[in-house]
């Protein structure tokens, strides 16, 4: 089958027209991939950089984490899914014994392996996947969107940890990516005072001011700006760090109020400094990180919102590729582009 396959560790994938097609060991599913996207972590992949690196990949492998298909074939063992279904698919498999994972923090679990680095992925034809991450599509929901439901469901995980503390009040995302984007529908959607989304890219800021957000370059403006909108309570309330740029958080941290809360989505490529005793100390911001989805609450609210239309993600692709374009597709990923959408049937 076709598929773009990470032989070796270093920079670059390859596009191969002769990949093993998969077959459904126990407790699996073969699907037909109908649509799979390209995200940050796919070109950290494809350049090889330290933040790749410390996944810890098996290669080789077929890549690609976010993806959407058809059940064509069903192992021994697999309950409640059957040749026909549309899935979405959940990119971490977790091993469901460790700490976290019988405390309810399967999200963290120990020994999480990802679909793309560690078992055949999404960039393919066909993947074999494990009944336990595949999740059903309503209806209504084409496989395109079942590709942006794990992607979207990292920006509901980032609106959770923070309390949902984005109804009436003033909401500050740094990075207007695919996952900051829908951080700022979201937090739109909820109810938000004020949302202003920090983006270099001048058509991801046009993006973003499409859905109703103030979109704003990086500087020092945005500290004056968020300090001007709240007045006396001296800067915004919670603020969504997605970028992973080191250089973006000192003015993340002065934009924010006294007792304010920041969720860090985003993996800078390099450790990043804080200064503990100007921000978390004195100014009591209370830091958040999150990782992927929480199995399976995002998941459950996320397809409640996807149920009930009231989550669009439409609106975020931008280009569909076939496979073998997968260079060109890494490129867009730093150009004019939002979601890019790898389809495999596309010629």
């Amino acid at each position: 089958m076709k598929a773009v396959v990470k032989t070796s560790a270093e920079r670059g994938v390859e596009y191969v027209t002769d990949h093993p097609d998969p077959k459904p060991a126990d407790g699996q599913v073969v699907i037909e991939v109908g649509a799979a996207s390209l995200c940050g972590t796919d070109r950290e992949v494809y350049e090889w950089t330290p933040s790749a690196q410390a996944f810890n990949l098996d290669l080789p492998v077929a890549v690609g984490h976010e993806g959407a298909g058809t059940v064509v074939e069903v192992g021994p063992g697999v309950t409640g899914l059957r040749v026909g279904d549309r899935v979405a698919l959940e990119s971490h498999l977790i091993c469901g014994q460790c700490f976290p994972c019988r405390t309810g923090d399967a999200h963290t679990c120990e020994r999480t392996r990802i679909i793309g680095m560690h078992i055949d992925g999404v960039f393919a034809e066909y993947m074999a996947a494990p009944q336990d991450i595949c999740v059903k599509l309503p209806d209504h929901a084409s496989l395109e969107v079942g590709a942006l439901l794990e992607a979207a469901g990292v920006a509901v995980h980032a609106i959770q940890r923070s309390g949902y503390a984005v109804a009436g009040r003033a909401v500050l995302v740094s990075g207007g990516g695919p996952v900051g984007l829908v951080v700022a529908h979201l937090a739109r959607l909820m109810g938000a005072a004020h949302v202003i989304v920090v983006e270099p890219n001048p058509y991801r800021r046009a993006q973003a001011e499409k859905i109703g957000a103030l979109a704003m370059p990086p500087g020092d403006e945005v500290v004056e700006r968020c300090r001007e909108l709240t007045g006396r309570r001296g800067g915004f309330d919670v603020a969504f760090e997605c970028s992973g740029a080191q250089s973006a958080l000192p003015s993340v941290f002065e934009a924010l109020r006294r007792e304010s809360t920041l969720v860090t989505v985003g993996h800078p490529s390099r450790p990043a400094e804080i200064n503990i005793a100007a921000y978390i100390n004195k100014k009591g911001i209370t830091l958040r990180g999150i990782f992927g989805r929480r199995l399976w609450e995002t998941w459950e609210q996320t397809m409640l919102l996807l149920d009930s239309g009231r989550l669009d993600l439409e609106w975020l692709i931008t280009h569909r590729m076939p496979l073998s374009q997968v260079d060109e597709a890494v490129d867009l990923l730093t150009g004019e582009a939002c979601k890019v959408l790898l389809v495999p049937n596309l010629h």
